[in-house]
């Protein structure tokens, strides 16, 4: 690992000021970061710890959304009644990422701003419309995943919080990796108090994206049969030692009638 500088902020302003230098980042949970700083493929030369920031942290509801601080843990979503009781889809999201560990460390925000491509978060983000709110703006879910690690976030801009309208029902499945427990593929359907249905998933390409197909399917019939019905072009999507395109072009249809079927229950 290479040296570097670590400051403790303890408020926004500060934050702000830190990441002024380019040479600066920010550092949430660090289960990422600080892997990616022992391998040597990350160098910054100075680490802005946000946990030190109050505001950053918690859960509440506003309305017909829940707000979820960024600094908040894993493990913290996941025990979180608010959430259980608006969103289980979410809670279950949560309590089920990696193992104990991960989950008592890791953040939202942290893992939201690393943009894994086998993340469960972004899905879960996408598939309710959720609003990311940051130091300085707003972005709509579907304007904030641009691709393999890469958002919609500036070098001096953090994740404040994340804003998920409460859903008519939901429902996450994921196949893991029985080594990383991230996803192999992930899918998580939503339906909406109007009945509009947006299905994301994640594990499949650079970053997590929504199945138009099997939204269409599933607005038309919301069953688990509708879902199961719908073929995915295996064309751009992820082939690696793990699974072919062709497996995880076949396992997101299943995965998605299972999360129907669980979001009917």
């Amino acid at each position: 690992m290479y040296a570097f500088q670590l400051h403790q902020p303890k408020s926004l302003s500060e934050v702000a000021a830190l990441l002024a230098d380019p040479d600066a980042q920010p550092l949430a949970g660090g289960q990422s970061l600080v892997a990616a700083m022992k391998l040597r493929l990350a160098s910054p030369g100075s680490l802005v710890d946000l946990g030190g920031i109050p505001e950053l942290r918690g859960i509440r509801r506003e309305g017909d959304a829940i707000l979820i601080g960024a600094m908040t843990r894993h493990a913290e979503v996941a025990a979180s009644e608010e959430v259980r009781q608006a969103i289980p889809a979410l809670a279950y999201l949560a309590g089920d990422i990696g193992d104990r560990q991960v989950r008592n460390m890791g953040t939202i925000g942290g893992s939201l701003a690393n943009n894994d491509p086998a993340a469960c978060y972004p899905a879960a983000v996408l598939a309710l419309g959720a609003t990311i709110r940051t130091s300085s703006r707003e972005i709509a879910a579907d304007d904030f995943f641009l691709g393999m690690y890469e958002t919609a976030l500036t070098h001096d801009e953090i994740i404040s919080a994340v804003s998920f309208p409460i859903p008519r029902r939901a429902a996450y499945m994921k196949f893991i990796n029985p080594a990383s427990r991230f996803a192999l593929v992930g899918v998580f359907v939503s339906q909406d108090t109007a009945g509009a249905v947006r299905v994301a998933v994640t594990g499949c390409a650079g970053c997590a994206f929504r199945a138009t197909e099997l939204e269409q399917a599933l607005s038309a019939d919301f069953s688990p049969e509708a879902a199961k019905s719908v073929r995915i072009a295996p064309g751009g999507l992820n082939s690696d030692l793990h699974a072919s395109a062709e497996y995880r072009a076949h396992l997101i249809p299943v995965l998605a009638g299972r999360a129907v079927a669980r979001a009917l229950e």
